[in-house]
């Protein structure tokens, strides 16, 4: 799922994200889309999918990892989350209640329960009470949930978050909870926030063992090719990440072979395709030489051409990745392609 944070995937059009990405859900963040363009202004517009021209689904996360990367400009109780606002410093105060009441207005198909996102390092009793926290502001969502109804006449989902931090016990703990509320789909938070790739493993393998097979499982910011395809393998159906539009905004290209730097001077004379590989036609439409000199020139195209190419990247190999469940294949493959796709070339 493409991240758009403020109802806009950076660098990428609505156009581009349908038809060339091929993007079947896109995600928006209730924290920034409060803070602008505000609730007022979308409940005005019909919510965020008018309002941005988006036909396709739409998730988002409740400011629950604003609570984790925001840690400095919020202040947590029982009753929720008062944020200082890290454009003009205004407070803002996020409870379970208002979260769901907010995402209504949003019009988004997935919504997400407000959570603490622990930091890792952390000890197992600040987890502990993170836990507790969480499986808590989780049942107020629901109550809120089913006393609301949708704005738009769309059907709404409210996903629950799994939490725990890198503590075995803690994490099998929440997901049991969190499967016994009964909710559509399950999402597991609090991994990708520095934590070595094995623990990410090991904490997801433990969380698929309980969570039911026949719903939808979310692993939220996660992460690399092969991250993706290793959490598979353990069971998740559902990924977010920044990592292909940021990392594309600095010049970092996902391919089949690898991954390129096309800032490298090697590619100031490679007249070659951007990926001769590739099934998107912008890949070859232009030469590995030309988006070299996009960005050693700061031009805005180059971000653009390598952002709709790693989204598009991304999305193949999840299809790909189907394709070969499907099959019956898939580990083999996955074992096949993952070192060659976390190659730097």
């Amino acid at each position: 799922m493409p991240v758009g944070t403020a109802g806009t995937v950076k660098a990428v059009g609505q156009k581009e994200l349908a038809n060339d990405i091929g993007a079947q859900v896109i995600l928006g963040n209730t924290y920034h889309l409060v803070l602008r363009p505000g609730t007022e202004v979308l409940e005005a517009a019909g919510g965020l999918h008018p309002f941005m021209n988006w036909q396709g689904p739409i998730l988002t996360d409740s400011g629950g990892y604003q609570v984790y990367s925001l840690a400095a400009q919020r202040k947590i109780t029982d009753e929720g989350v008062t944020f200082r606002s890290h454009l003009d410093g205004s407070p803002h105060f996020f409870s379970p209640e208002s979260v769901v009441q907010i995402q209504r207005i949003i019009g988004s198909e997935f919504m997400m329960v407000l959570d603490e996102c622990a930091p890792y390092p952390c000890d197992e009793d600040y987890a502990r009470r993170s836990l507790r926290l969480t499986h808590a502001w989780a049942k107020r969502c629901q109550d809120e949930f089913n006393r609301t109804s949708s704005k738009y006449d769309r059907r709404q989902e409210l996903i629950p978050i799994v939490q725990g931090s890198v503590f075995r016990n803690l994490r099998k703990e929440s997901a049991a909870a969190i499967a016994e509320m009964g909710f559509e789909a399950n999402a597991i938070g609090g991994l990708s926030v520095g934590e070595p790739a094995e623990l990410m493993y090991e904490m997801t393998a433990a969380v698929c063992e309980i969570l039911p097979r026949e719903k939808p499982r979310y692993l939220m910011g996660v992460g690399t090719p092969e991250n993706l395809l290793e959490c598979i393998s353990l069971g998740i159906d559902m990924f977010d990440c920044v990592m292909p539009t940021r990392n594309a905004r600095h010049g970092l290209i996902y391919t089949w072979e690898g991954i390129r730097n096309m800032k490298n001077a090697k590619y100031a004379m490679d007249f070659n395709p951007v990926d001769e590989n590739s099934e998107l036609a912008l890949d070859r439409q232009h030469s590995r030489a030309y988006l070299h000199h996009l960005f050693r020139s700061n031009e805005i195209l180059g971000m653009q051409i390598a952002s709709v190419h790693n989204l598009h990247f991304y999305c193949h190999l999840m299809r790909e990745a189907r394709s070969r469940i499907e099959s019956g294949n898939f580990m083999i493959w996955k074992n096949e392609i993952s070192n060659q796709l976390n190659r730097r070339l």
